[in-house]
């Protein structure tokens, strides 16, 4: 069984379609890019898929439930915005993780806050942007989750950063899960994919490993999704 299966998904906004009769069908063990430009639908997709967000039409399952109680369970999500209490201190985040979600791994979490220098006591409130972007970041890694939708996890952070970022991902999420990254950095984050997904306009345009884009056009992903969305 596939463990993210969405077929012919609608999302009507009035009369706006930001996904129109999407179908995806996503194996476990796979980092997926989801790429596109502002408006194609990426971050309606992944709130779909998180249960914030109900389909107009179609359907969208994460191992065989649709989103709900039962997924929130499996999924970690990383939003592309603070949706944190930001009076709360690191520790207190980690303690409210730990709460929270039983696959969440506390010692995996201080770890990777300390290797980036995050203060323990500090209140969320009180630190730069791009440190709020890590300590998010590192809070949703450190779960041992079935799949990972993160929205833009790298859009506020310097280079030396990303490349942190992206080992961090590489090096802590569970094997047998979906890893869903969308941003509009592609160049960053190529290395580490497996497939790539472009939305247009709330539709699939293309659905490929990485690999074979690279094979059958002898261009980067980069390349190819500047001349299918250039302006």
């Amino acid at each position: 069984m596939a463990r993210i299966e969405i077929e012919n998904l609608t999302k009507k906004f009035g009369e706006l379609a930001a996904l129109d009769n999407v179908s995806i069908s996503l194996e476990k063990g796979q980092i997926v890019g989801l790429l596109g430009p502002n408006g194609s639908g990426k971050t309606t997709l992944i709130k779909i898929l998180n249960g914030l967000l109900t389909p107009t039409g179609g359907s969208a399952k994460i191992n065989g439930m649709e989103p709900g109680v039962g997924t929130k369970k499996v999924v970690a999500y990383l939003p592309d915005r603070n949706a944190l209490p930001d009076y709360m201190t690191t520790d207190q985040l980690m303690d409210l993780y730990g709460d929270f979600f039983a696959d969440f791994n506390r010692l995996k979490a201080e770890a990777m806050v300390d290797d980036l220098g995050i203060d323990r006591k500090q209140q969320m409130k009180k630190m730069s942007k791009g440190t709020k972007e890590k300590l998010q970041l590192c809070l949703v890694m450190a779960r041992e989750a079935e799949v990972y939708l993160l929205d833009e996890p790298i859009g506020g952070v310097d280079p030396a950063t990303r490349d942190y970022i992206l080992k961090t991902i590489i090096s802590n999420y569970n094997e047998d899960a979906v890893v869903i990254i969308s941003t509009h950095l592609i160049a960053d984050i190529e290395s580490v994919l497996d497939d790539v997904i472009f939305l247009k306009n709330g539709k699939v345009e293309l659905h490929k490993s990485a690999e074979e884009i690279r094979e059958e056009t002898g261009e980067s992903v980069d390349q190819l999704f500047r001349e299918v969305f250039k302006c």
